[in-house]
Parts: structure tokens; C-alpha cells; sequence
């Protein structure tokens, strides 16, 4: 592919035009501009599911289907996941605000407490899937690479259900919806 650029100038190492360093919370104010799809990451079986919601859950490829996630190493998430070798994306829709407070842990609740209000089931895997979900994706971990603060965790998809509706969206501390 061939690209023809006319008369466009380009300004190299003009730092008088980025007003803040290249530091975590610029990082985050930055991030926060970019509107994300909500999904709760759900691992674990009885007394020992655990999840978390992100942002960071994407199809990594089509095909072969994979997703690819991101979870902070230090959260109780990530290590139920590689115990298991499991994980759902359970993509969030509209009414689903509550649920993912609860996961993102505002309100203190942790664990198998996360669960509650909502309706779950399973599929291959045995991970928790939101039965009302505006889409859920069951997942074997197929590799997990860590860097930094988090790992990035590719999973092989296993089953998928697609429900009603449409996804919530997250942007600049707020819960979004699309007409």
C-alpha cells in the first residue's frame, strides 16, 4: 500500500504542544477521554468466583477466536483465572450498572459476593456467565503474558452466547448508553 501525503507539514519534536509529562495520571486523564465497552471478567466456581470489570476486553482474533484482556496483577481476579485456566467476558448492557460497580469493587463486596442481583450459569468452562448479558464469552486461558502491572491474558473461546441489546459504555467516570 502506497500512501501520497501533499502538503502536509509535519512539525518533529514539537513538545510545546503536549501540556502534560508522559506520567500514570496523565496516562489516565488521557484514557479517560476514550469511551470503552464494560465487561465483567468472571472466573472461579462456588465459594471461589471472583471477577472484575474492565474496559480492556477485545477481541484479539476472529480466527481462530481468541479474546484478549488485561487484569491488574495485584487484584483477586488474576489469580483465579490462572488457577482455573478459565474466564468470561460478560459484556455489560444498560441495566447492568449496578453489577458493574459491584465488580469494579465500590461498595466493598469481594468474591462470590460480587454475584449478587444478578442470574448465572455456565457454559464449557465452568466460569460464570451473566445469563442477561448482551453477550457472553466462555474462555480457556491460552497464554498469559505479564508486563508491568498487569497481564495480558489471551483466551481461547470455547462458547459464546449472544443475548439482547445493546452494550455499556464507559467515559470519563461515567456510565454511557448508545440509543
Amino acid at each position: 500500500m502506497n500512501a501520497h501525503v501533499e502538503n502536509t507539514h509535519f512539525n518533529r519534536h514539537n513538545t510545546a504542544l503536549f501540556d502534560h509529562p508522559a506520567d500514570a495520571d496523565s496516562l489516565k486523564a488521557a484514557l479517560r477521554t476514550l469511551g470503552g465497552g464494560v465487561s465483567i471478567i468472571t472466573a472461579g466456581e462456588g465459594e471461589t468466583r471472583t471477577g472484575a470489570t474492565v474496559t480492556s476486553a477485545t477481541a484479539l482474533s476472529v480466527e481462530p477466536a481468541r479474546m484478549l484482556v488485561a487484569l491488574n496483577r495485584t487484584s483477586s481476579t488474576w489469580p483465579v483465572v490462572e488457577r482455573f485456566g478459565h474466564f468470561a467476558v460478560n459484556i455489560a448492557g444498560p441495566g447492568h450498572e449496578t453489577l458493574a460497580n459491584q465488580f469494579a469493587g465500590r461498595g466493598g463486596l469481594r468474591g462470590p459476593d460480587r454475584y449478587r442481583g444478578a442470574e448465572w450459569t455456565t457454559a464449557v468452562t465452568g466460569a460464570p456467565l451473566l445469563v442477561d448479558a448482551a453477550a457472553a464469552i466462555d474462555c480457556t486461558v491460552e497464554e498469559a503474558i505479564e508486563r508491568h502491572s498487569h497481564v495480558i491474558v489471551i483466551g481461547k473461546v470455547l462458547a459464546i452466547r449472544i443475548g439482547a441489546g445493546r452494550s455499556l459504555l464507559y467515559q470519563d467516570g461515567r456510565y454511557h448508553t448508545v440509543g
